[in-house]
């Protein structure tokens, strides 16, 4: 990057750090934190619009909705994260690639399962294989963006639906006796008050979110744990311009310090919500303010 580094053998002190930090690969570690910036914000409200879905699911009164709703509760909850994550993100490749190939090579004769291959044409590929690096890497991308949102879905509809439930069912009873509908009900009465109650549950559930996000390794993407191994391990001036010792320490303590921060800022942000929620609520926090007020 700076008009000094042509040389990285003479180079030396703060003059070859700054150069080492700025090559391409150190570029794409930086990059790679934006990645798992976007895969926490894209996933968080799409697995809390799946966890509500099926929280009210699991709440309806008809009953195979109700069924629907606690079966996808429990079997996603009850599949250990990594597992699913593995498991999930080839059955759903395998899947649209399959969809694929029987529209657009109705005539291939041959059986897609081949021992432990699966094969499929080449027009149903995905991505195709002259698709640029670039649709390769965001179709990855899409595929943990779903399966995360999916796994985290089933965990904050259990949030969402414990939370109805704590929320005292004579206010539903009076709102219908007073001639709301149960529709009515629900979004004017219960949906409001529920998030007091789903907040610690959903402040947890998205530690956990940001904890997850080096499954992103497991899954194929250039996260930033990729990085970080990739560039701490030792380097010889054989196959580098800029050889070290082994630095994974250092690097993985930068994503610690990286981690606990955002935590940290997490936190400040959830006891604010919390705060701003519990006003005017019949529970411990909103008793604790109006003490406060007075």
């Amino acid at each position: 990057m700076f008009s000094y580094c042509t040389d990285p053998a003479a180079l030396s002190g703060l003059t070859w750090l700054s150069c080492y930090l700025t090559t391409g690969k150190h570029m794409a570690l930086y990059w790679s934190f934006g990645t798992v910036l976007t895969l926490l914000a894209i996933t968080a409200p799409t697995a809390l619009a799946l966890g509500f879905a099926g929280a009210s699911a699991a709440r309806s009164r008809i009953r195979p909705l109700s069924w629907l709703g606690k079966f996808y509760i429990a079997i996603v909850r009850g599949v250990p994260d990594i597992a699913f994550f593995l498991f999930f993100v080839i059955a759903l490749d395998q899947g649209i690639e399959y969809l694929r190939h029987k529209v657009k090579c109705p005539d291939w004769s041959e059986p897609i399962r081949q021992g432990n291959d699966f094969v499929v044409c080449s027009a149903a590929k995905m991505p195709l294989s002259t698709a640029s690096q670039w649709q390769h890497d965001v179709y990855g991308f899409a595929l943990a963006v779903v399966t995360f949102a999916i796994v985290f879905g089933a965990f904050a509809a259990n949030v969402l639906f414990g939370a109805m439930r704590a929320v005292p069912h004579a206010q539903i009873e009076t709102a219908e006796a007073y001639g709301m509908s149960p529709r009515q009900a629900y979004w004017r009465v219960l949906v409001p008050q529920m998030w007091i109650y789903a907040l610690p549950g959903l402040g947890n559930l998205w530690m956990v979110l940001i904890k997850a996000t080096p499954l992103l390794f497991l899954l194929g993407i250039s996260d930033i744990v990729y990085w970080a191994r990739e560039l701490g391990g030792a380097k010889t001036a054989r196959f580098t311009d800029y050889p070290h010792p082994d630095w994974r320490m250092w690097y993985f303590l930068a994503l610690l310090v990286f981690y606990l921060g955002f935590t940290k800022l997490s936190e400040m942000v959830l006891e604010r919500l919390t705060r701003r929620l519990s006003h005017g609520q019949a529970t411990a926090g909103g008793e604790a303010l109006r003490k406060a007020a007075t």
